[in-house]
């Protein structure tokens, strides 16, 4: 830690920082992953330096500095840094922002775990900025061609299909027989109403 301040401070006007530099800051940032004050120190010093945004490249520098804002209650800079970081790891910045939402709401129903219908409500209401998902939202839904299939399937033979039924349209449609199960139960129920 001793020698990353060092090297921090003699570099402090270098654009960019040294490789060495930016490596020994994501291997602290690894090393220190409970919230000790050493990481604190690490995150402040990192994001109090002109040169912050090379720091910001590197996922674990950026995990360690979203979970330091998290427990000071930071959640809108934890955010911001999300945004505006260039890590590469989209996928797990995707996450970092989803459990920064979930943190919000679980200190506002004071409770310690969300449900599963509370994750996905809090994901709908706060979905990751462009930055983080360039393609856009991944589409939950099945293709044209695959819906075409199954809703051939429940009008000319029937909507309640047995489990080799279900298994041979799970092949058919390149989907988990537990899918299919769960495409027939939803369609019936939209059916009755």
């Amino acid at each position: 830690m001793k020698q990353f301040m060092a090297m921090l401070n003699r570099n402090e006007n270098e654009h960019p920082p040294p490789t060495k530099l930016l490596d020994l800051a994501g291997q602290l940032c690894q090393e220190l992953q409970s919230l000790s004050p050493s990481l604190e120190k690490l995150v402040e010093a990192v994001m109090g330096c002109k040169n912050k945004s090379y720091f910001l490249t590197n996922i674990h520098v950026v995990r360690a500095c979203v979970s330091v804002h998290i427990h000071n209650g930071q959640h809108d800079a934890a955010c911001r840094l999300l945004e505006y970081c260039k890590a590469e790891e989209k996928e797990e910045l995707v996450q970092l922002w989803h459990e920064i939402h979930y943190r919000r709401i679980m200190e506002k129903h004071q409770t310690d775990f969300l449900t599963p219908l509370q994750k996905f409500r809090s994901r709908k209401r706060n979905p990751p900025p462009i930055s983080l998902c360039p393609e856009g939202l991944k589409n939950r839904n099945y293709s044209e061609k695959v819906r075409q299939h199954l809703h051939r399937f429940a009008a000319e033979v029937t909507a309640n299909p047995d489990k080799k039924q279900r298994e041979g349209l799970a092949r058919d449609v390149n989907l988990q027989p537990t899918q299919v199960y769960n495409w027939f139960a939803n369609y019936r129920r939209r059916q009755k109403s």
